[in-house]
C-alpha cells in the first residue's frame, strides 16, 4: 500500500515537459489525429488504450516508419494471442536501424567500452558498411528469409553488425552470452537449428581471460544445422579448422541491402530463464519491435540523436536487443564488455563518466552494492551529462531511490522500469513528463491497458493483484518455436484469464496512476490470506549491514499448513547469533507485517540465480516440497547447481 498523498522525491521542470518528445508527440497527435490536447499524460494514455489503432498509426507516423509495401489496417484481429498487426505491410528493422547514417556517417553509432574504460568509436558509416558486407556474405552462404543465425558471442560491436546484417536478410537472430556453458546454449540453439553460428575463442571478465575454444568445439559437434561457424578472435587465437575469419566477411565496401519482409516476419528469438524444463522460445517480429522501441526509446526514454545510451546488460538478455534498439532513434550506444563491479565496484559509473553516457541503465542489484560498498557517484565523477538512471532486473528499494537521489543529483530523472522478455519492452516504467515518487513505476507505458486484477477478474486500486494487460501489445510473441499448437504460449499467460495476458507478477496500482512492483505471483508469500511479494522482504531485510542477500519462501504443506523459511547469506565475518536474528525478525515486524516473520531463518553458502542473476524462487519451492531436482529446475538454467543441493537435504530432512 503506498501513502496516499506522498510528495515526490523528484519533478521534472516546465523546460524540460516542454522539450520531451512526448510533449511534442502529444501536440502533433492532438491536431492530426484527435489525441486529447490536454491532460497531459494521463489523458495520452487513456487514449492511446482507448483508441489503439488510432494510437499506433501516429506512432508510425510521427517516426516515420517506412512501409515498402503500405498496411491494410492497423490491427486485423485484437484477440490474445494473435493480434494480427498491420496485415499486409512490408518494411525491415535493420534498414531503420542505420538510417542515421544518411545523415551523420562520421559521427559515432556505437561507443565500445572494455575492462580498460576507454571507449572505441564505430561511426555510423563504418557500422552501415561492416552490415552490409556481410549482408552479403550471409547471402552467399545461403541464408534466406526464416533462416536462424546464432551468436555466442559478448557485447561487443561484432555483435550489432551480426544482429542487424541478420536482419536485413530477412534472417532470425538468436543470441547467448559467453558465460552460458554448452550444456545451456544448446538448451536454447537446439530448438531453433542454427544455420550460421558466430562465436569468440573467449572473453575477459573481471581482469581475467576466459578461453571458450572447447565449448564451442561441443556447439560445432551438438548442432548439426550449421552451414558456417564465423570465428572474431577476441583473445587473439587461430581459427579452428573449417570457420570462417570475421574480418575477411566484413571487408567489402557494400551498401546493405534490405529484404522487405511481412511486419509480422520473425526478428529474433528470445528465451525465458527456462528454470524448469527447456527454455521458452519467444519470437518477436520485425515490425513488432520496430514500432515497440520506436514508442519505448523515443517517447518514454526521450532519446534521440543527441543521447548517448549506456545499458549494463549481456547478449543473453533482453536489455541487450532494447539497447541495440537505441539505434532505431539515431542515438549512440554504449558497449560495455566486462565485470559491472571491475576494478571496483564503481565502474559502470566510470563508463558512464567516460562515454557521455545521458540514459544510464542498470540493475537494481547493482544500485543497492553501490549503496553498501559506500560509493559515491556525483563525488568521484562528472556525471552532469546523466539525465536519467534507469535500473531494471528487479525492483528497486525505497532507499535505492532516496541514494541516487542523494549520491547522484538531486535533479535526477530516476526511472525503475518492468517488462519482460516476453514482450522484449515495459509494461511501466519512465515517463520524462511525470513526477517520480520513491518505490513507484512512474506510469504504464503508452498503448498498453495495464491492471492489477483480483482472483475473479475485477480491476484493483491502490491494492495488490495480478499484473495483466488487457489489450494487444505489437512485440508480444507471434508464438514460441516448436510450439505447433501455441499451447505452450498459451499456458504461459492466458490460461488465469482467458484473451488477457497475465504476466506472474504482483502489483498495485495507486489512484495516483503509478505502479509498485512487489514480486513474482507464483512465489508470493500468502499468510492467513494477507500477500506479501518476496521483493518487500528482501529490500527490507537486505538493509542490514551484514546481509549480503537473502531468499524467502512460500511453501503450502500437506497438512494444509504454510512453512516460510528465510535463507540469509551474510556478509564475510557476520555471524548469525540470536542478536542478528531477533534484528531480522523485528525489521519484518516493524517494517512490513508480523504476519511475514519468517517460520526460521537459515544460514546458507550463498543464494542461487538464473544466468541472467534473477533469484530462483520457484525451483527452491518445488525442492522443499520435494520434487527431486530434476523435475524441479533446468540445471543448465542455474549460476551454481552445487547450491541447491542444500535445499534438497534440508527437504529430505524435514521430511
Amino acid at each position: 500500500m503506498t501513502p496516499a498523498n506522498p510528495s515526490p522525491l523528484w519533478r521534472p521542470d516546465e523546460e524540460r515537459i516542454a522539450q520531451a518528445q512526448i510533449t511534442r508527440f502529444q501536440s502533433w497527435a492532438a491536431e492530426h489525429h484527435g489525441a486529447p490536447a490536454h491532460g497531459g499524460y494521463e489523458a495520452l494514455h487513456r487514449w492511446s488504450v482507448d483508441e489503439l489503432d488510432t494510437f499506433w498509426k501516429a506512432v508510425t507516423e510521427w517516426f516515420d516508419v517506412r512501409f515498402s509495401t503500405p498496411y491494410a489496417r492497423v490491427l486485423g484481429d485484437r484477440s490474445m494471442p494473435g493480434a494480427a498487426w498491420f496485415p499486409g505491410a512490408t518494411l525491415n528493422y535493420a534498414e531503420h536501424a542505420l538510417r542515421a547514417a544518411d545523415t551523420r556517417a562520421d559521427e559515432p553509432a556505437l561507443l565500445h567500452v572494455d575492462e580498460t574504460h576507454e571507449p572505441r568509436p564505430v561511426t555510423w558509416s563504418e557500422l552501415r558498411r561492416q552490415v552490409g558486407s556481410l549482408a552479403a556474405e550471409l547471402r552467399s552462404l545461403g541464408v534466406r528469409p526464416g533462416d536462424r543465425v546464432s551468436g555466442y558471442l559478448p557485447n561487443i560491436p561484432q555483435a550489432v553488425v551480426a544482429l542487424l546484417a541478420t536482419a536485413a536478410v530477412g534472417g532470425v537472430w538468436t543470441s547467448c552470452a559467453p558465460d552460458f556453458g554448452a550444456r545451456s546454449v544448446l538448451d536454447r540453439f537446439q530448438q531453433v537449428e542454427p544455420v550460421v553460428l558466430f562465436m569468440v575463442d573467449g572473453y575477459r571478465y573481471g581482469g581475467k581471460e576466459h578461453d571458450r575454444r572447447e565449448t564451442v568445439a561441443e556447439l560445432r559437434r551438438e548442432l548439426p544445422t550449421l552451414r558456417a561457424v564465423v570465428h572474431i578472435p577476441v583473445l587473439g587465437t587461430e581459427a579452428p579448422e573449417g570457420a570462417l575469419e570475421w574480418s575477411a566477411l566484413t571487408s567489402s565496401d557494400v551498401a546493405p541491402e534490405f529484404e522487405q519482409v511481412p511486419f509480422d516476419h520473425p526478428l529474433w528469438v528470445l528465451y525465458s530463464s527456462g528454470t524448469t524444463g527447456l527454455p521458452k522460445a519467444i519470437v518477436q517480429s520485425q515490425g513488432g519491435i520496430l514500432v515497440e522501441h520506436l514508442k519505448q526509446l523515443g517517447l518514454h526514454c526521450d532519446l534521440g540523436p543527441e543521447d548517448r545510451f549506456f545499458w549494463y546488460t549481456s547478449t543473453g538478455w533482453m536489455m541487450w536487443n532494447f539497447l541495440v534498439s537505441g539505434l532505431l532513434t539515431g542515438t549512440t550506444i554504449v558497449l560495455y564488455d566486462g565485470s559491472p563491479g571491475f576494478p571496483d565496484t564503481a565502474a559502470q559509473w566510470r563508463i558512464a563518466e567516460r562515454t557521455g553516457a545521458t540514459l544510464y541503465g542498470t540493475s537494481a542489484a547493482y544500485v543497492m552494492a553501490c549503496r553498501k560498498a559506500g560509493v559515491h557517484p556525483s563525488r568521484d565523477f562528472d556525471l552532469a551529462r546523466v539525465r536519467c538512471v534507469a535500473t531494471t532486473g528487479s525492483p528497486l528499494p525505497p532507499d535505492g531511490f532516496s541514494w541516487l537521489h542523494d549520491e547522484v543529483r538531486a535533479d535526477l530523472w530516476i526511472a525503475s522500469v518492468s517488462g519482460g522478455t516476453d514482450v522484449c519492452s515495459c509494461f511501466a516504467g519512465a515517463v520524462p513528463t511525470l513526477p517520480v515518487y520513491i518505490g513507484e513505476l512512474q506510469a504504464p507505458g503508452l498503448g498498453t491497458d495495464l491492471q492489477s486484477w483480483d482472483p475473479s477478474g475485477k480491476p484493483l486500486v491502490d491494492e495488490v493483484g495480478e499484473l495483466v494487460v488487457t489489450n494487444p501489445m505489437p512485440s508480444m510473441p507471434i508464438r514460441f518455436w516448436n510450439d505447433p499448437d501455441g499451447s505452450r504460449y498459451q499456458g504461459s499467460y492466458f490460461d488465469t484469464y482467458p484473451g488477457v495476458w497475465r504476466h506472474g507478477d504482483w502489483i498495485t496500482v495507486t489512484s495516483r496512476g503509478s505502479v509498485v512492483i512487489h514480486g513474482r505471483s507464483d512465489s508470493t508469500l500468502n499468510r492467513q490470506g494477507v500477500r506479501m511479494g518476496s521483493a518487500d522482504i528482501y529490500e527490507a531485510v537486505e538493509r542490514l549491514p551484514e546481509i549480503k542477500e537473502s531468499l524467502v519462501i512460500g511453501v503450502e504443506q500437506p497438512n494444509g499448513g504454510y512453512w516460510m523459511p528465510l535463507f540469509v547469506h551474510l556478509v564475510p565475518g557476520a555471524t548469525l547469533d540470536d542478536a542478528l536474528l531477533g534484528r531480522i525478525k523485528q525489521t519484518i515486524r516493524e517494517q512490513l507485517s508480523p504476519r511475514h516473520v519468517p517460520d526460521e531463518i537459515i544460514e546458507v553458502p550463498a543464494i542461487p540465480h538464473t544466468l541472467t542473476g534473477k533469484r530462483i524462487e520457484v525451483p527452491v519451492k518445488r525442492l522443499l516440497q520435494g520434487t527431486p531436482l530434476e523435475k524441479a529446475v533446468n540445471p543448465g538454467s542455474i549460476d551454481n547447481l552445487d547450491l541447491l543441493g542444500f535445499y534438497e537435504d534440508l527437504a529430505r530432512k524435514r521430511a
